[in-house]
This record gives C-alpha cells, sequence and structure tokens, in this order.
C-alpha cells in the first residue's frame, strides 16, 4: 500500500498548515509507515494517510511524484 506522509520540517516550531510537507512510501501497514517515517527523518510527523487507488492515480498524475525508500 502506498502511504501519504504529512510533516513539518521542524521540529521546533509549531505547526502551521502553510508549511506542512508530504512524502509517500510504500509500507504493509499504516502503523509500519509510521514507523518507518519516524525512525528515519527528523520530521514532525502530523499525520499519515493510506491512498485510494484514485487518490493514488490522482498523486501519480504529478510529475515530481515519487515514492520514498530508506535503506
Amino acid at each position: 500500500m502506498v502511504y501519504k506522509v504529512y510533516y513539518q520540517e521542524s521540529m521546533d516550531r509549531n505547526p502551521k498548515r502553510e508549511n506542512t510537507q508530504s512524502f509517500f512510501l510504500e509500507a504493509d501497514s499504516h502503523a509500519e509507515a509510521y514507523a518507518l517515517a519516524q525512525k528515519n527523518t527528523d520530521f514532525n510527523i502530523e499525520t499519515v494517510e493510506e491512498l485510494s487507488d484514485a487518490a493514488l492515480v490522482y498523486e501519480q498524475a504529478d510529475p515530481e511524484f515519487s515514492l520514498t525508500t530508506f535503506n
């Protein structure tokens, strides 16, 4: 499954919607996606959303779409 991870770059600042960024990753469950994001980044993770098939097709239409992988 593909998940969209919403985050703030700074852990020190109060989160603001205007500063929210996102990346995409593949995981077997919501919990695994959240754990991967927390373990492999220094970001303030806001939420993790599982993408439906229609949402994934929409996101993939963006030429800058890419899946984030962690080693």
